[in-house]
């Protein structure tokens, strides 16, 4: 009788056998340090004592020449050049060498045909799961999927029921509102970024729902939907400008690239960002407080999805059925909304 391969050793295992879970023993094998979700040095001790006793490290290309896996794993976002998405994906790759699977990623465009074209391609050289960083309202690709028994976590946006790790974009959405009825507006108009995106729709319906609650409205002629990037943001800001009666004393764009590029047509305009117009964005990128008047915006813990992601992933193939994730958002206040 053949012998049997030798199974390969898990995130799972290692947290089943030092007594923890999946996200603490991750943590510690991220050398995860400071903060209150970073595992005590002891229990960092423990999980690095299961992982060497288990043989956690082991070559991977060996390993999948025997049990015939590949032991990677693929991810489709819309644009790599994306700062969010390319800080999700390096918490994806952080997360995927450290479970022992590599990770391949590849650019839809936000296109559903290219985005079931790439998929096959990355399916083709045999990952054992995906995460989607593309997921949107249009195409059948998800479903798909599910019915070919292709394991797969989404990222960034959710959609449907299937297994997501985002941030909580309605409260994020509510952060804002709530900062802009603190400072005092009434006219406010929303950069509500494309409509098929669960990321753009979430921020969107919080903020409004909040702004009515208070007993305010905003026209429909003031939500315009338009691209997550500088040209799409001064595109959908003239259209606000655009249209009847005075102009807005609040912007809120739900994204960051999309409120830099209202900055340059309220600029045009001679309406002053952070005096005339108080402007809010989302996600907090690496150059929205450097900017000339630094951005106020919404924060998601980006990294942490791409970490959290994989454990996703990795439960599922392991057998698990996890549950979708929400990451909570941060409301960072800076010079674009006005003075404190």
């Amino acid at each position: 009788m053949p012998a049997v391969p030798p199974r390969r050793v898990t995130l799972k295992d290692i947290a089943r056998d030092s007594g923890v879970s999946v996200t603490t023993a991750s943590r510690a094998l991220h050398g995860a340090t400071g903060g209150a979700r970073a595992p005590s040095e002891d229990t960092a001790a423990r999980v690095r004592a299961a992982a060497t006793r288990l043989g956690y490290s082991r070559d991977q290309l060996a390993s999948g020449l025997r049990t015939r896996r590949s032991w990677l794993l693929g991810m489709l976002v819309p644009r790599l050049s994306d700062y969010v998405l390319a800080t999700i994906y390096e918490g994806v790759e952080e997360a995927a060498r450290l479970a022992g699977y590599g990770a391949v990623v590849a650019n839809t465009y936000d296109d559903p045909d290219e985005q079931r074209a790439r998929a096959e391609v990355v399916l083709d050289h045999r990952v054992e799961g995906l995460i989607i960083g593309d997921a949107s309202e249009r195409g059948n690709l998800l479903d798909d999927l599910e019915r070919r028994g292709v394991p797969f976590v989404l990222v960034s946006r959710r959609t449907g029921s299937h297994p997501a790790v985002t941030g909580d974009d309605l409260t994020g959405g509510r952060l804002v509102a709530e900062h802009l009825l603190d400072r005092g507006h009434v006219r406010v108009a929303v950069l509500a970024g494309e409509a098929y995106a669960s990321t753009g729709r979430d921020r969107t319906r919080g903020f409004l729902e909040r702004w009515s609650a208070a007993g305010r409205t905003v026209p429909a002629d003031r939500v315009v939907h338009g691209p997550f990037d500088a040209a799409g943001g001064r595109e959908a800001m003239q259209r606000v400008l655009d249209t009847p009666g005075p102009p807005p004393t609040a912007v809120f764009a739900v994204n960051d690239f999309a409120a830099i590029g209202a900055m340059g047509a309220l600029r045009d305009a001679g309406l002053r960002v952070g005096r005339d117009v108080a402007l809010v964005g989302y996600n907090d990128v690496s150059l929205a407080a450097e900017l000339p008047i630094p951005l106020s915006t919404v924060a998601t813990p980006n990294l942490e999805m791409g970490r959290r992601g994989v454990e996703l992933l990795v439960e599922i193939l392991d057998g698990g059925r996890p549950g979708s994730v929400l990451l909570p958002p941060e409301l960072r206040i800076r010079a674009s909304s006005g003075p404190g």
